[in-house]
């Protein structure tokens, strides 16, 4: 008989997220699919070229996702900045052949009645999947962060391809590296009043 290690109480064990792709889809099929699943959050569904991705994101990849929303939103409200959040807002365009629905995304600005998220925030908690950054180059959004292992990667479309960028071009000013310190606070709040502070003390 094998021993199975027993967890130490109060240690946190990771979850993995719940992901399948089906190749050869039509985008007919995705459209039904997006109907059947109606206005529900989950599965997540992401279609690139004929490959469709179901996606059910896991309580880690769920936490992360929230304190990087509100510690943008505590950014923006601390320098001044208008921006409203549109969370998975189904972004497709069938000629593009991509569909994806991000983990957060953002419209900035008075005018919110653009068809394109000015940022798009995903978690890369489980690897795989389809190509999500050139789903998002085909819909034309002009910045998507990728959180993963810890660090946020910034992608700045230029021209027709997506360039990595040391800043956001979004949220000017934004110390990146600041706002990922705040993600392993114990609450989103406790997260949240940290941040405001260091904010005032910039």
């Amino acid at each position: 008989m094998v021993a199975t290690p027993s967890i130490p109480p109060g240690e946190h064990v990771p979850t993995a997220d719940r992901r399948v792709v089906m190749h050869g889809v039509p985008w007919s099929h995705y459209e039904a699919q997006l109907a059947l699943r109606g206005d529900v959050s989950v599965p997540r569904i992401s279609y690139l070229d004929g490959e469709m991705e179901l996606m059910s994101p896991s309580k880690d990849h769920e936490r992360i996702k929230s304190y990087i929303g509100m510690l943008v939103e505590t950014f923006a409200l601390e320098r001044g900045i208008d921006l409203s959040p549109y969370g998975g807002w189904t972004l497709k365009r069938a000629p593009k052949r991509a569909g994806v629905e991000p983990d957060e995304c953002y419209l900035i600005g008075a005018d919110q009645s653009r068809e394109t998220p000015d940022l798009v925030i995903e978690v890369v908690w489980t690897s795989g999947g389809i190509d999500k950054l050139e789903a998002y180059r085909r819909l034309g959004v002009p910045e998507v962060w990728f959180w993963k292992d810890g660090a946020i990667r910034i992608y700045v479309l230029s021209g027709e391809a997506y360039r990595e960028r040391e800043a956001s071009v979004a949220l000017p000013g934004l110390d990146m590296a600041l706002l990922t310190s705040f993600l392993e606070h114990p609450t989103a709040i406790q997260a949240v009043k940290a941040f405001r502070s260091a904010l005032g003390r910039a």
